[in-house]
This record gives structure tokens, sequence and C-alpha cells, in this order.
């Protein structure tokens, strides 16, 4: 039984990391308010490399419908302007000679169903992910029990495999009906 326990911690583990990815990709989502991580992705030509945004300036939102981003090097403010700009996330940067000040205009209706279909399809591939991870699981347990664990061990171990499963597809379903909300909320 301590195998397909080994089995089942797994596959907790990595469903955990599946919906930890999930809220992290929602959270990029943008849902009519200011929120920092809409400039995650984001990359600036700093000292002749790219560079995360973060690592040359503070990004920061002011109220919410303002995005503050403060480098930490005033030589660095064109190129984060410029790098804002070809992300084209429909931002239109004003550069004040200090900081970067980005009004998030208010989403229309149409642009609130694609972002609601972007969300929708987020959380199908982390459903997706989450069934592979249980197909592989399933797979061990039986690999198991043909090297000789217990039938009913090993009927047990894919019943609870199951019931893990069907906990993390919840909690996805969860955390898309919150962003759902969240993006048709005017």
């Amino acid at each position: 039984m301590s195998d397909i326990k080994t089995v089942l911690e797994s596959a907790k583990s990595q469903m955990e990391k599946t919906i930890a990815h999930l809220e992290s990709d929602l959270a990029k989502i943008r849902a009519g308010k200011a929120n920092p991580q809409m400039l995650d992705n984001i990359m600036v030509d700093a000292y002749g490399s790219k560079t995360p945004l973060s690592s040359t300036a503070s990004v920061n939102t002011q109220d919410s419908r303002t995005i503050i981003v403060q480098p930490w090097d005033k030589s660095m403010l064109t190129p984060i302007e410029k790098a804002i700009q070809a992300a084209n996330l429909g931002f239109n940067p004003q550069n004040d000679g200090i900081l970067i000040r980005i009004i998030v205009p208010p989403l229309t209706e149409e642009r609130r169903k694609d972002l609601v279909k972007t969300s929708k399809s987020v959380g199908e591939d982390a459903k997706v992910s989450l069934r592979n991870i249980r197909k592989e699981s399933i797979d061990k347990i039986k690999a198991l029990q043909k090297a000789g664990t217990p039938e009913d061990e090993a009927k047990s171990g894919e019943t609870n495999m199951q019931k893990i499963t069907d906990e993390f597809s919840a909690k996805c379903d969860k955390h898309l009906e919150q962003k759902e909300k969240e993006i048709l909320t005017v």
C-alpha cells in the first residue's frame, strides 16, 4: 500500500502545482481593474539584454485604473515605455520623466466576453493537465498491481486517485467562476 500511497502523494503534489499555475495564468488576464501582474510578461531592453520589467522597475497600482512603473534607473524610462507599447496590451504609457503611468481603459462588453473565453481556455488546459496526471498515476498503480500489489489495494488506490482528481477539478472550476465574475463585473 505504501507504493500506491507514494503514487497518490506525487499526483496530488503535481495537481497542486497545476492549480498554482492556473492561478498565475488567470491573474495575468485583465479584469477591468489595474493589476501589476498584467505587465509580468514584458521584457525590457536593459543594458544590451532582454530583462523582465520587474527586474528594472517597481510596478504598483495607484488606484483601480492606474498602474505606476517606477524604474530604479531613470535612464530606463524610455526602454520601459517602448517595451510596454511593443507588448501590445492596449495600454498607452505616459512618461513624465520620473515614472510611467498607465491608465487602464475600461473594458467593452465584447472584450469582456473574449477575456472570459480566454479564461475558460486556460482553465480547460489546467483540467487536461489534471486528467493526464490522473491517467499516469492510474497506469503506475496498474503496474504495481502487475508487480504483486493485491487487486483490492490497487482498486482502492484508483478510487482515491479519482477522488483527488475530482477535488482538484472542482478547485479549477471555482477559480474559473471567480475570474469570470471578476471580468464581467462592471
